[in-house]
């Protein structure tokens, strides 16, 4: 396999890449100083055969991108930027992937975050600022998902961004991948749209719920659906929505 393009690290946080996978108990985690977005060196590696779970995790995206097409930014130190390989089966699974790694990541870093809440369809929130997102990007063959890359953007000590939020935590970023990615790869390898129970603990920390909202349809929102539509309820009725971001009236 030819080397990703980027500039290699020697280790995060102290820790060689051997460590982090071995702790994290993930077959690979590739380390960079800097990479053009670990999205697109995650996908390469998935299309020369890396199998699920590898990981790519940089300091640096020159091109780090977010739902959208919205640039991300990072800061070394003190933020996480890293994508996952995984190679799930279900299809219908991956519709509500983005949900449903929000709120594995919610409840896995809750004692970081007490407060911590998810944002349909794909942002984490602490009271009125955004502390990170996350990004779903399948490949198809045959009708079929060959594999899917997420990516995470996480604020841990601090934001790159005036008026972002972060974890309530300052030591080893690696401590966070410990609990980070057993959370994602749980959620990746869930099957079907949301259960009962995933759908009550959205109710529990849906930051948008009771708020009117002029995207991705004018009303108040209610919920979500098993299949991660959001609902809201417009003037005329409830009204789901499969697709956009979620705008608040007063914003």
């Amino acid at each position: 396999m030819d080397a990703p393009l980027g500039i290699p690290a020697p280790s995060f946080d102290g820790s060689t890449a051997q460590e982090i996978a071995v702790r994290c108990d993930v077959p690979a985690v590739h380390l960079f100083e800097e990479v053009g977005s670990t999205m697109d060196v995650a996908h390469d590696l998935a299309a020369a055969g890396a199998p699920a779970g590898t990981v790519v995790l940089a300091e640096r995206q020159a091109q780090g991108r977010g739902r959208g097409g919205h640039g991300w930014t990072t800061a070394p130190a003190s933020t996480i930027a890293l994508s996952l390989v995984e190679r799930p089966l279900d299809a219908e699974a991956i519709g509500v992937l983005s949900l449903r790694l929000g709120l594995r990541v919610a409840q896995a870093l809750s004692r970081h975050a007490p407060d911590l809440m998810v944002k349909w369809p794909n942002d984490l929130m602490r009271q009125s600022a955004k502390l990170g997102g996350i990004l779903v990007e399948a490949r198809w063959h045959g009708g079929r998902p060959d594999w899917v890359v997420i990516g995470i953007g996480l604020n841990v000590s601090a934001s790159p961004w005036p008026g972002g939020a972060a974890l309530d935590f300052h030591g080893s970023r690696v401590e966070i991948l410990a609990e980070l990615l057993p959370a994602l790869r749980a959620a990746s390898t869930a099957t079907g749209g949301l259960s009962e129970g995933e759908r009550a603990e959205w109710r529990r920390r849906d930051w948008a719920a009771g708020r009117s909202v002029v995207m991705p349809a004018r009303g108040v929102v209610r919920g979500v659906e098993a299949d991660g539509s959001l609902v809201v309820d417009g003037p005329a009725g409830p009204i789901r929505c499969t697709s956009g971001s979620l705008v608040l009236a007063e914003e």
